[in-house]
């Protein structure tokens, strides 16, 4: 589980080169919107080069979709031993998916790299991808994880944005939910895109933690300490994280069952969430 996941403009240099060592968990070389048409063969020249100097071990690049006619180009362009995945913009349908699949499969012959290796982010921004949601999650082995795209979607759906969210509870639930039953790690949530209100970003990122999302998509650098604090477990919550599972597994060894501490409840899925919490805070704190 991730994070952060920081949008860079593939066309940028100057990005490109602070990308290198920004501390966000995933970097997202984007091909796509931050691109012009004319930039783009020269974005795919800049992504690949970037990513053999990257410390980060998760290098995504989100190609142009499907239906456009640099897809195959930049899969051509940016396909190499460095690259983790591709995230996939606009996924309307299990097809897409598919697609994308057998292409990358191909590819990961042509340049030697074991096949299956290259994974794939399905970016959720579209009705359609909602209502398909379910058949899109459990539709490839390579799917790390689902993305939530809110601004095409709210745009399509002509949604108001309001502080609270509301809006977006139900697309938010359904990825959320098809994650889960499709055994893939839980997905991320969308952008916040006013960079500048910090406060609004930390509201924004608790929502997207209680609603049961692993990260969030950023756009600008200033973002990623408050997603990553945010999404790191507390130390408080770490210590009572081992009480639990300490406990538990000492009531189990003596044939018991559920038990009691501090007036809670402590049974299997408490203490399992418990030992959850302890493994990603190895990863994150």
């Amino acid at each position: 589980m991730y994070r952060s996941w920081l949008f860079i403009p593939g066309n940028r240099d100057k990005h490109l080169r602070k990308a290198i060592d920004l501390e966000a968990d995933v970097i997202i070389y984007d091909l796509e919107d931050a691109v012009p048409d004319e930039d783009k063969q020269l974005a795919r020249l800049k992504v690949k080069e970037t990513m053999t100097k990257a410390n980060h071990q998760v290098n995504i690049v989100r190609v142009n979709g499907l239906d456009t006619n640099y897809f195959v180009d930049d899969l051509h362009g940016i396909v190499s031993a460095e690259l983790t995945g591709l995230m996939l913009p606009k996924v309307n349908s299990r097809d897409d998916v598919l697609i994308a699949d057998y292409l990358l499969g191909q590819l990961e012959v042509k340049h030697g790299i074991k096949k299956g290796t290259l994974v794939l982010l399905p970016l959720i921004e579209t009705a359609k991808g909602i209502e398909n949601v379910s058949e899109i999650a459990g539709s490839s082995e390579r799917i790390l994880c689902l993305c939530f795209g809110a601004e095409d979607y709210m745009l399509e759906l002509n949604l108001e944005a309001d502080s609270a969210q509301t809006a977006l509870n139900y697309a938010r639930s359904k990825l959320v939910v098809a994650s889960a039953a499709a055994k893939k790690a839980a997905p991320v949530d969308a952008v916040y895109p006013d960079f500048h209100d910090e406060a609004g970003l930390e509201a924004a990122t608790i929502v997207s933690k209680q609603a049961g999302f692993q990260g969030k998509l950023l756009i600008h650098p200033k973002q990623i300490d408050i997603v990553n604090h945010i999404f790191s477990p507390t130390q408080k919550e770490i210590d009572e994280a081992k009480r639990i599972v300490e406990i538990y597994t000492a009531s189990i060894d003596k044939g018991e069952g559920a038990i009691q501490l501090d007036g809670k409840m402590i049974d299997v899925p408490i203490a399992e969430r418990a030992r959850r919490l302890l493994a990603y805070a190895k990863r994150t704190v």
